[in-house]
């Protein structure tokens, strides 16, 4: 299952020492720098656990750690998110079957013991929005911390192969890979202090500071201690309804360019993508640089929402895009092993007699992301509900503050957009910040203009409709 050879990507340099993990008692060969249930699909285990009521199979999902499919028991601890946690020579793993107690003689960290950490300002995530934040933040002479739950900095970038547009100032041209390597580095060099594989659990007011309880690597006990906090948490997949759609090798898109890209793991061998998006057209070129078998495109609307370039290039590669098409259900015994999709009329009611079942082992669904603002309604952040962002977000004023002083949001948690938007607003957001915090000098607010400025004109296009209208429903006037 894993790559060997790819016209962008080089794993032989990426991938770490070779390790030894027990899958139930079973060795299993996988890579320092690899999470657990990335090692595992590798090694063809697709079914990481099962339900509590129906005990039926679950198998990875977002691979990003916002959903409960991965969760496994590890060194006897269940519910550990595999999908983010790194392997280590002799781990022992476990499926799950349901809710599992923790080991009796297992003693859980006590807050009394938690490392606590001080600077002006701290970020919660570390993606695109994230890094430039701190990146602007820091140039100010802000001191900053900033965390990511994940093994890698960078976000949605470290599984971009594909040149972005937009100015050249705003990376146009360069690999998402790329862009986040740059930011990785600027950031070091800036100063920004960065702790990886590390959750936050929460936002509270303790005196004149903000205090983030945190998680790292699943064992310590962290608290970081800032004047003001940026949450750049991104987004996670959304999910349709249809029937067996919790089979695993049902995955989101974001979960398969991670195996691909990040990991160097084929997902499958012939896929099923849901959504004409950016997103599914995108993934679709991905599969086949990875020469995996995209069987097919289905799309519920009567166009193809990507840019024209990228459906032109699958098409041109003999991917059909089904249009006025959605999924009805997956089939197979343990693990997805077909699709049934159907046409749909204009009621968005599947036509009889235009079923057709296609021989898949992967269905990826590329059907919209919803932006992660749980932390931020956990702070007291007022919400709101905009559809054309992606759901819930969090109402915030033109310099990225929310309605609670100090707070401050960017990226995919403030609405759905690209990695270029989600730039400009971390860029303006690490600004305020620096401004809020006493660090940086009155010509900054001009800086603050014109990433304003940019940003306006990157939502000018067609595409950038939709977003002005949800807009319009969560700034703060």
């Amino acid at each position: 299952m894993r790559i060997q050879e790819h016209p962008i990507l080089d794993f032989s340099k990426k991938r770490g020492r070779k390790v030894t993990i027990y899958f139930e008692g079973e060795p299993i060969e996988a890579y320092e720098g690899e999470p657990i249930a990335e090692a595992l699909h590798a090694a063809g285990i697709r079914i990481l656990n099962y339900t509590h009521e129906k005990n039926r199979p679950r198998g990875l999902f977002c691979a990003i750690g916002k959903c409960s499919s991965c969760l496994m028991v590890v060194n006897g601890i269940p519910n550990t998110r595999t999908c983010i946690t790194l392997v280590e020579d002799g781990l022992r793993i476990e499926r799950q079957h349901g809710s599992q107690p923790l080991p009796k003689d297992y003693k859980p960290p006590s807050w009394k013991e938690a490392e606590k950490r001080e600077a002006d300002i701290i970020i919660v995530g570390g993606g695109p929005a994230g890094l430039m934040a701190g990146i602007k933040a820091a140039e100010k002479g802000a001191k900053v911390i900033l965390m990511d739950e994940n093994p890698l900095l960078g976000g949605q970038l470290v599984k971009q192969t594909h040149k972005f547009f937009g100015k050249r100032d705003q990376f146009a041209g360069v690999r998402g890979i790329k862009i986040a390597e740059i930011l990785e580095k600027e950031a070091k060099e800036k100063g920004v202090e960065i702790h990886l594989e590390t959750s936050a659990i929460g936002i509270f007011q303790v005196g004149e500071k903000r205090m983030v309880a945190a998680i790292k690597k699943n064992k310590k006990l962290m608290e970081f201690y800032g004047k003001a906090v940026i949450v750049a948490t991104g987004a996670m997949e959304k999910m349709i309804p249809f029937e067996n759609n919790d089979l695993p090798g049902v995955y989101g898109a974001g979960a398969i360019q991670t195996l691909m890209n990040t990991y160097g793991i084929e997902p499958g061998k012939r896929v099923l993508i849901v959504g004409a998006g950016n997103v599914g057209v995108i993934l679709a070129y991905q599969l086949l640089q990875a020469k995996v078998n995209v069987v097919a495109v289905v799309e519920a609307m009567p166009k193809v929402g990507a840019y024209f370039v990228h459906a032109a290039k699958i098409r041109r590669l003999g991917v059909p895009i089904l249009t006025r098409h959605t999924i009805l259900r997956a089939e197979g015994n343990g693990k997805v092993e077909h699709a049934v999709i159907a046409q749909i009329d204009e009621k968005w009611r599947p036509i009889p007699g235009t079923e057709k079942r296609l021989d898949v082992d992967v269905i990826a669904l590329a059907v919209g992301l919803r932006p992660s603002i749980e932390l931020l309604h956990q702070a007291g952040a007022q919400i709101t509900y905009a559809r054309e962002l992606g759901g819930y977000v969090v109402r915030h004023d033109e310099r990225m503050e929310t309605t609670v002083r100090g707070l401050f949001v960017a990226g995919d948690s403030s609405g759905i957009e690209e990695a270029t938007t989600a730039m400009l607003e971390g860029k303006i957001a690490g600004l305020s910040a620096a401004l809020f915090v006493g660090k940086a000098k009155p010509d900054t607010y001009e800086e603050i203009l014109q990433a304003q400025r940019d940003l306006d004109e990157f939502r000018s296009g067609p595409f950038g409709k939709h977003i002005l209208e949800g807009l319009k429903k969560v700034m703060i006037k």
